[in-house]
């Protein structure tokens, strides 16, 4: 389905380990959960796995709850999740999420990006079928724990797909199972350091290592932008 891709992000993601970064992104994250879904964890499974993350890059207790506490404040920034779609050098295919309080802002940034780095924007839903949404649960594996019980376990809850790859295992759902396997997951305590919504290409195209250095430059320009909240693209 999408494993490769997942690998790769895993060590794409290893660039966004300056806290400068990491930490205002997963804030965000947080704040738009809980403006969503409510500010109690235990009942807004969104908004328990954005505080999972956040511990997941030790980010202080602190900075979490007052990412929590942002979204109820009268001073609370009116953010907007946004999807732009595009096409970068070589044809790549780009999907990126914002989370923005100024889309004319962002749009005009992204804009900015392509133009200078290569390719352009496209309608918004141009790419939606070349993409698969899932939710992607992500946790080290224990010595005890037998990954085919644990597929037949969590079928019923909405498990499409299980996988290991050097110790850690990698769930996948479709991305409306997200709530209920969040649940399945802690009820069978299991810890998970890493669980979100992600667009998996259904047709991943292979590039040369030439291409990938110019279509890395745009991805991480559009990454390093604060509007931005992740980024996903056809790269097998």
């Amino acid at each position: 389905m999408g494993r490769a891709f997942e690998y790769r992000r895993a060590a794409k993601e290893k660039r966004w380990d300056k806290m400068s970064k990491v930490f205002p992104r997963l804030a965000k994250a947080i704040t738009v959960a809980a403006k969503e879904g409510g500010a109690d964890p235990d009942l807004n499974s969104r908004l328990r796995s954005a505080i999972q993350n956040a511990k997941a890059q030790n980010m202080p207790k602190d900075n979490i709850d007052a990412a929590i506490k942002r979204a109820s404040g009268k001073d609370a920034a009116d953010f907007t999740e946004i999807v732009y779609e595009g096409k970068g050098p070589h044809g790549v295919l780009v999907v990126i999420e914002c989370a923005t309080d100024n889309p004319t802002r962002t749009i005009a940034n992204i804009k900015s990006y392509f133009n200078k780095l290569g390719g352009g924007l496209v309608p918004t839903g141009s790419l939606d079928f070349l993409f698969s949404r899932k939710a992607v649960f992500q946790f080290d594996k224990t010595d005890d724990m037998d990954v085919e019980e644990l597929e037949l376990e969590l079928i019923d809850t909405g498990l499409e797909e299980i996988e290991e790859n050097e110790g850690v295992i990698y769930l996948y759902a479709d991305y409306q199972d997200f709530g209920s396997m969040t649940q399945a997951l802690e009820d069978k305590g299991i810890e998970v350091t890493k669980a979100n919504l992600q667009r998996i290409p259904n047709s991943p195209v292979e590039f040369t290592e030439e291409q990938l250095e110019e279509i890395d430059k745009l991805i991480d320009k559009i990454e390093d932008d604060d509007d931005i909240q992740a980024v996903f693209t056809n790269i097998a």
